[in-house]
């Protein structure tokens, strides 16, 4: 059950991206109160307002409410945040460098700033997904930037929030880890996360990160594992579906993330994955297994465009309708899709592309200059040489299939999502093509 705090806390939150915009108005729904900050004044000035930034549901009605309660506020001013709040919590962007590393200059930069304005005791919390140790270099950034000698701790306090149910997720989490240094740290943190009732795990820093990656790491290999057994599915006509409900009714493995399709994307699992192998190597562990989970979703994308190449034949000059372009259904973010870049590559070799999101066009016109971009799913299929199906948006489920094969040039379906009935579309007069169950003649 989830209550408001006993006594509200001042937490100030570093960046206002997916983790920190839906950290902040998390903790403000349960009574604290917040003040975010990012160096993007456009941003603030449209949290100000109450215009979200991205696309996550019920997100805005969130931060909207907690505005008019005055438990949310937004500032370009880290100063503010620092001075005025006991917690601050880091939750900045690290993206991957090209060799895999995770780019931690902005955790350097906030850490000195928030090191130059302290007055007094702070708890520093370290929310973006970060290698381990780092948490030992933002307490040494802020020793050696610390204009005053004030006392301060370190934690650790990953995020596992889901894009699409961010906001569930926090508010019910499976976990809430902490890794700290002190019992005043683990005391701060025990009481701010008092309301929510779940497990908290509390261990030493480096633990708590490690946790981040190999959860992450791990989840990815699930993924890998079942694309991987749904192409033998597809060599000796066995179906992927029951497979996977056979191996996730064994308690030891879990019934989550075993729905084979045409790959992983997202910022957090690729980002993440290759940030963990690379953390392995420099200390001296080499991860073949994960580089193999990395190669395998990289392969099931190739694999699934030679599914849509197979059943085209030809692919110069053919149109194809593609519906969902974000990583995953419930969200606008592009970030690794698989579907940019199955797109990219359909039209490297000629192809045609109509695509239609719900909510992720405008950021796909930044990446995909040669697609055209339809108003709707029926918009998009006009006529297609065939229809690919590439994020399982709800809506999709819904489609009047009569209409779509009058407005298709042939009635092909090329599913990477595996969310059609194979029996009923070919009911429907389709030929259907999914990703490890028999195809119906």
């Amino acid at each position: 059950m989830i209550s408001e705090v006993e006594t509200a806390m001042k937490i100030g939150i570093i960046g206002t991206g997916y983790v920190g915009l839906t950290t902040g108005a998390c903790f403000a729904s349960l009574g604290n109160d917040v003040l975010c900050v990012d160096n993007n004044e456009k941003k603030i000035a449209m949290l100000k307002k109450g215009h979200m930034p991205i696309y996550e549901p019920g997100l805005e009605e969130l931060v909207k409410t907690n505005i008019k309660e005055n438990r949310l506020a937004f500032t370009t001013s880290i100063s503010d945040a620092v001075k005025k709040c006991e917690v601050v919590f880091i939750c900045v962007n690290t993206p991957p460098k090209e060799n895999g590393d995770a780019d931690l200059s902005a955790v350097e930069v906030v850490s000195q700033a928030i090191a130059k304005h302290m007055t007094s005791y702070r708890l520093i919390v370290e929310k973006s997904t970060v290698p381990v140790e780092t948490g030992s270099r933002v307490k040494q950034t802020i020793k050696v930037n610390a204009r005053k000698n004030v006392n301060f701790d370190v934690a650790s306090n990953p995020e596992f929030l889901k894009e699409g149910s961010a906001i569930h997720d926090f508010l019910n989490p499976d976990r809430v880890v902490i890794g700290v240094e002190s019992k005043k740290a683990e005391k701060i943190l025990r009481d701010l996360y008092k309301p929510l009732s779940a497990p908290i795990v509390v261990t030493d820093i480096q633990s708590a990160e490690i946790i981040k990656h190999a959860s992450n790491s791990f989840l990815a290999s699930k993924i890998s594992f079942i694309n991987l057994i749904a192409r033998i599915c597809d060599r000796v006509g066995a179906d992927i579906n029951k497979v996977a409900e056979g191996i996730g009714l064994d308690h030891r493995i879990g019934k989550d993330f075993l729905r084979p399709g045409a790959g992983f994307g997202g910022f957090c699992f690729p980002k993440d994955l290759a940030a963990f192998i690379r953390i392995a190597e420099k200390l001296g562990v080499e991860m073949k297994m994960l580089k193999a989970v990395a190669e395998a979703n990289e392969d099931q994308k190739n694999y699934f465009l030679k599914m849509i190449e197979d059943n085209l034949w030809n692919l110069k000059n053919k149109t194809v309708g593609v519906l969902g372009l974000s990583f995953k259904p419930d969200t606008d973010d592009i970030r690794f899709a698989p579907a940019i870049d199955i797109i990219l590559k359909l039209e490297r070799e000629g192809v045609k592309v109509r695509a239609f999101d719900p909510q992720a066009i405008n950021n796909a016109r930044a990446v995909l200059n040669g697609t055209v971009y339809a108003k709707d799913s029926y918009d998009a299929v006009k006529g297609a040489d065939a229809l690919v199906i590439l994020t399982e948006w709800n809506e999709f489920r819904q489609l009047d299939f009569k209409r779509i094969k009058k407005l298709m040039k042939r009635p092909l379906v090329i599913d990477g999502r595996n969310i059609y009935s194979p029996e009923k579309m070919r009911e429907l007069g389709f030929q259907y093509i999914s990703i490890g169950r028999p195809t119906v003649q």
